[in-house]
């Protein structure tokens, strides 16, 4: 990856940076997974995306995440700060709990991406995309 000259503060960042960038590095995963599942038709890909990135899927995922006992203290810290960031939007197609928790999620995942955790970060992404495997047709579009 790029090597940029002024280092980022994960712990700094307020949560809405943190889930701007979750939000990109989740999606990514997601998308290069279904790549590798053999999907490659781009409606199928959009519609089968939507099962792991939308708000609703995404607050499952870390619910089950926090049920299975999965995350750090300083990843719960992570999820909290945001979870009670408040972003200015309303959400179009959900309640704001779950738009809340859906940025909590995007926040830890920006987190670890921005301090360097990789395997952390994968580890916590296999098992969310093992989640909605396991849910195949129990998470709506």
């Amino acid at each position: 990856m790029l090597d940029y000259e002024n280092n980022v503060d994960a712990k700094q960042l307020n949560s809405l940076a943190l889930a701007y960038m979750g939000d990109a590095v989740f999606e990514t995963y997601v998308r290069r997974h279904l790549l590798y599942s053999g999907k490659v038709r781009p409606n199928q890909l959009h519609r089968l995306a939507t099962k792991y990135v939308s708000a609703k899927a995404q607050s499952r995922i870390l619910f089950q995440m926090r049920d299975e006992q999965l995350l750090s203290d300083e990843e719960l810290a992570v999820v909290m700060r945001g979870r009670n960031a408040k972003s200015g939007t309303v959400p179009k197609n959900t309640d704001v709990q779950t738009y809340r928790y859906s940025t909590a999620f995007e926040a830890l995942m920006g987190y670890l991406f921005l301090e360097g955790k990789i395997e952390r970060l994968e580890e916590l992404i296999e098992k969310a995309l093992q989640f909605v495997e396991e849910q195949k047709g129990g998470m709506s579009v």
